[in-house]
């Protein structure tokens, strides 16, 4: 017999919790970062060699003053208690101060600053704060999927808009029916971009800010990647738009520009009555960033950032040949600008998206993500990684240049 209380005899078994879980968590859709580690993690063990370009996890180390920065803050009996609230005074000073160097923006720390753990958090704590259930929220199809997820838990009402190819996977803000920004409460950007690696201009934010204003609606761009540009002229900030911090809010992150997406630090930053919600929805969900962490990225965020330049170079580079390589190979790969991506269409004959990552790990034993989790214009394209060593990245190409050849 085994161990535990048994049934009586002839008595059914009754799940104890059967009818317990929320609708909100039993509709939630899938995590398909989950969906595509389970992916790889299959054909390895089917005895594939896969080189996986699906993740967006850094495949380097941050820069040495930053990890020293955190071993001495490791000794400072003053962060071995609960930080402030609304995050560490040092750290939220520099915040500010990369704000006011890098983009010409004035921030009170107090007032237009949250510290929170990863960008992550900084998506959830917003849309929290401001969807009510039914409330329509608005994002640029593809879109990173925490976008949709989020605002399933806030019961709120999730549409999207599509990038256009022909406006360098920006928008076309002036042909969106201007009853959808009259329904919108919140419209969510992503520059520069995952999966597409466009850049957003200032021309574009200003568009944006003056339908804000016009039709009374608020903005949050997801700026983790900021930084991470090509070219030589960075990618601005919203924030740095006139009228901005009237309706719009930013998401900051540390993960990307110094390679320690497993410490989670970044913050939201901008409109005051929006921070002032989200501080309070913040204190009642979740935790801060570690005070050792907002330590290391006070001292990262004032210091040298020529260590972030040199990153995006080195992505920069890693694009090209990825571009190159796929292009000879008969894909149409979008001309990345930043960010960590490259966005490419399925080519003709080889099914949706779903199918064509499935024979691409199969077949050329390379894994990507498929077009579909990014939103339901997007199938059809595939998601490539470049956060891979170049001689990895040389193989990838080799590989499928084979198996479609």
């Amino acid at each position: 017999m085994g161990e535990g209380n048994p049934s009586p005899a002839g008595s059914r078994t009754v799940d104890p919790i059967a009818g317990l879980i929320s609708r909100r968590a039993a509709g939630l859709p899938p995590n398909p970062f989950a969906q595509a580690d389970a992916r790889t993690a299959a054909a390895i063990r089917a005895g594939h060699d896969v080189i996986d370009l699906s993740k967006g996890n850094p495949d380097g180390a941050p820069p040495a003053f930053m990890q020293d920065a955190l071993a001495h803050a490791a000794h400072d009996p003053s962060l071995f208690r609960y930080p402030a609230f609304d995050g560490v005074p040092g750290y939220l000073d520099a915040i500010a101060g990369w704000y006011g160097e890098r983009h010409g923006v004035a921030l009170d720390p107090r007032a237009h600053l949250l510290a929170t753990a990863g960008a992550s958090v900084g998506i959830s704590t917003v849309i929290e704060a401001l969807i009510d259930e039914g409330d329509t929220v608005v994002a640029v199809d593809p879109y990173y999927p925490q976008y949709e997820g989020s605002t399933a838990v806030a019961k709120g009402r999730f549409v999207t808009i599509p990038a256009d190819p022909a406006h360098d996977y920006l928008p076309d803000l002036d042909a969106v029916d201007p009853n959808l920004w009259d329904e919108a409460k919140l419209l969510i950007l992503n520059y520069p971009n995952n999966p597409t690696g466009a850049v957003a201009t200032s021309d574009f934010y200003g568009r944006v800010v003056a339908l804000a204003h016009e039709h009374r609606f608020a903005v949050m761009n997801d700026f983790a990647y900021a930084g991470i540009e090509f070219g030589d002229t960075p990618s601005p900030s919203i924030l740095a738009t006139p009228g901005a911090l009237d309706v719009a809010v930013e998401l900051g992150s540390l993960s990307k520009m110094f390679m320690v997406a497993g410490w989670r630090g970044g913050w939201i930053a901008g409109n005051a009555a929006i921070l002032a919600a989200s501080k309070a929805v913040h204190q009642q969900t979740t935790v801060l960033a570690p005070s050792v962490v907002q330590r290391a990225g006070a001292v990262a965020l004032s210091g040298d950032l020529r260590s972030v330049a040199a990153l995006g170079a080195s992505y920069g580079h890693r694009a090209q040949v990825l571009v190159d390589g796929l292009r000879e190979a008969g894909l149409d790969v979008a001309p990345p600008r930043g960010g960590l991506f490259l966005w490419a269409r399925v080519p003709d004959g080889r099914g949706t998206s779903d199918a064509f990552t499935a024979w691409l790990i199969e077949h050329a034993g390379v894994a990507v993500m498929p077009g579909s989790c990014f939103g339901p214009a997007s199938d059809g394209f595939v998601r490539f990684s470049l956060l891979k060593p170049e001689r990895d990245l040389y193989q990838a190409v080799s590989r499928i240049t084979r198996a479609l050849a």
